[in-house]
């Protein structure tokens, strides 16, 4: 993924994603409020799917829409990208 013009911020982005993840475990391990436990799950959710947004969007820039791309590499990043979406809708 070396054409991702925003490498760093989405490393910063998977990090906090990764804090939140095992806040989540601390809560489960703990005598946590369902309540709380189910707003940082959903919280975490958003926040993958924000990052998978942002993935998706550069993989068509860059493989799917990028002028003078060659058929086969253009027919290969679309098939990339379905295959992606089929199992995030799983």
């Amino acid at each position: 993924m070396g054409h991702l013009a925003s490498k760093d911020a989405l490393v910063k982005r998977i990090r906090r994603i990764s804090g939140q993840v095992q806040a989540i475990e601390r809560l489960l391990t703990g005598d946590a409020d369902c309540a709380k436990t189910l707003h940082l799950v959903a919280a975490t959710r958003g926040a993958i799917t924000g990052l998978l947004n942002e993935i998706i969007e550069d993989h068509v820039r860059e493989h799917v829409s990028k002028p003078g791309l060659a058929p086969d590499a253009r027919a290969e990043g679309t098939n990339q990208l379905i295959a992606a979406l089929r199992r995030y809708a799983k």
